[in-house]
């Protein structure tokens, strides 16, 4: 899991993986808000601190 302060927002499809979720499922649980995410445009990115949190994983130091 990367570190948030090296990088800081992920594509949808590698913090699907992190969460254990294909491409489809990945997009759906955005779409639902089950994955907090943010969106910059066209583009839709995961922060990597609330992924962490979500996975019960220390955020910064």
């Amino acid at each position: 899991m990367p570190d948030p302060e090296q990088t800081p927002v992920l594509d949808i499809e590698p913090a699907g993986r992190f969460l254990g979720l294909g491409r489809s499922a990945a997009y759906a649980a955005v779409k639902r808000g089950d994955i907090p995410s943010l969106r910059f445009g066209g583009r839709i990115v995961v922060p990597v601190a609330a992924l962490r949190r979500m996975l019960g994983l220390p955020v910064g130091q």
